[in-house]
């Protein structure tokens, strides 16, 4: 990660688009000063209890202030925690990961509920979330998500109290670093350059050090924000922690905001999906938690289909991947040489590697789908699963090729020949989009 943008003391923290954040709400939301506001020299700027309109806020935010602005503002009708705990009564009703929770628990889904009735929330975090709700209302929605799911863990992990209420924190603060990021950089379709990547992958540690300026939160709980994105096997982030090394309550953590994630991001099947992603990603993910999630998943995604819709789809996947693998086999023999470390060339190998393992272990490489097909004739289950696997499969070797293209830009001027070894590959994939990415 780039050491030039990742906050080492709350300090650090780069407020810019965070405060334009702030004032684009308070254009459409009642801020104002719950105290005095004061410059760093003593000079009174505004009065307690002054509306702060947008144009104020910026005259505002200008100036070197005695204390960080926005623990010094107040908005009306402000996230609560009784407002979390509605928000959550209201998604366990409404939508369809928290639906599935609720049933797991009856006939006592109010477990799911009762951590947040002693949820920390000072002041600034409130603000926070309420900036959150308001101009970045999907992460808003995440974050309770993410806190529901994480309660779902500790209870059927036997967590006492204590943990749970602590998940419970976590859960909903993860993300406020996120307020710190330029929007833009998230939305749908824009392609993040690697400045903007490396900005993304601070936001841990941003979340983490304004927690830990309210000295209110347990060193579990901000540990636990700290670790939301690293994975079992390494390959995770801000550190790169494998294991043991990370702590209890991030291991729930890092599995809750996975799952929730891609519960908003699949609109098909996404208990399907997300149940195989875990099989198919098992070295990434906490071994005993996912155990807990898998069958409920199975259950979910599990459900009769057409056995002929499905038999196709898994034909044209494992045809795809088959024929995927063998373009590259055939581009390499023309390119005996060892590929350079950290070279395009040498982390597709890699990637394709972890890829042809992960559908062996699965008992679904594509060579073994001849005699797969014929086993699952009658089980349109097992079908729906092998269908659902390769395209899981066409879509990380999607992956590989969107990653080349950013980490490796100049590859597409075939400079050498490991670059146009890459490049051509990247190239024939693309130019199956339709059917070699399983869309």
């Amino acid at each position: 990660m780039n050491d030039t943008v990742t906050p080492e003391t709350p300090g650090d923290i780069d407020h810019t688009h965070y405060l334009r954040t702030v004032g684009v709400m308070a254009g459409h939301c009642t801020v104002s000063a719950q105290k005095s506001i004061y410059t760093d020299n003593g000079v009174k700027l505004v009065d307690t209890g002054t509306r702060i309109d947008q144009r104020l806020y910026e005259r505002l935010v200008q100036h070197r202030l005695r204390s960080p602005i926005d623990n010094q503002l107040t908005v009306e009708n402000a996230v609560t925690v009784d407002g979390i705990i509605e928000a959550a009564q209201a998604m366990l009703a409404e939508r369809p990961l928290p639906r599935l929770l609720a049933q797991a628990m009856a006939p006592q889904p109010e477990r799911l509920i009762a951590p947040l009735r002693k949820l920390p929330l000072p002041a600034p975090m409130a603000f926070k979330l309420t900036v959150m709700r308001e101009e970045q209302p999907k992460l808003f929605v995440h974050s309770v998500e993410t806190t529901l799911l994480a309660i779902f863990l500790a209870i059927r992990a036997e967590m006492d109290e204590w943990e749970r209420v602590s998940l419970a924190a976590a859960g909903m603060l993860h993300d406020i670093g996120m307020l710190h990021m330029n929007p833009a950089w998230i939305a749908p379709g824009h392609h993040m350059t690697g400045q903007e990547r490396s900005h993304l992958m601070a936001h841990p540690v941003t979340s983490m050090l304004l927690m830990r300026s309210q000295q209110l939160y347990s060193s579990a709980t901000e540990k636990a924000v700290l670790e939301h994105h690293e994975r079992i096997d390494g390959s995770g982030y801000p550190r790169g922690l494998q294991d043991a090394q990370i702590s209890a309550q991030g291991a729930v953590l890092l599995l809750a905001v996975t799952v929730a994630s891609l519960f908003e991001k699949y609109d098909e099947q996404p208990a399907q999906r997300i149940y195989l992603m875990l099989r198919l990603n098992h070295r990434k993910f906490p071994a005993a938690l996912t155990a807990l999630l898998l069958p409920l998943l199975r259950d979910a995604a599990m459900q009769d289909g057409d056995v002929a819709q499905h038999a196709a789809l898994a034909r044209q996947y494992m045809q795809d991947l088959a024929q995927s693998f063998d373009t590259w086999s055939q581009l390499r023999a023309a390119q005996p040489a060892r590929p350079a470390p950290r070279s395009a060339q040498a982390f597709i190998e890699e990637r394709l590697d972890d890829i042809k393992r992960m559908l062996t272990e699965a008992g679904s490489h594509p060579e073994q789908v001849a005699e797969l097909l014929q086993h699952l004739e009658d089980d349109p289950q097992g079908m729906a699963e092998l269908a659902f696997m390769g395209r899981e499969a066409l879509w990380q070797m999607r992956s590989i090729v969107d990653t080349c293209q950013r980490r490796w830009p100049r590859m597409a001027d075939r400079g050498s020949p490991s670059d146009r070894l890459s490049a051509d590959w990247c190239e024939w994939v693309l130019a199956r989009d339709g059917s070699a990415t399983g869309t």
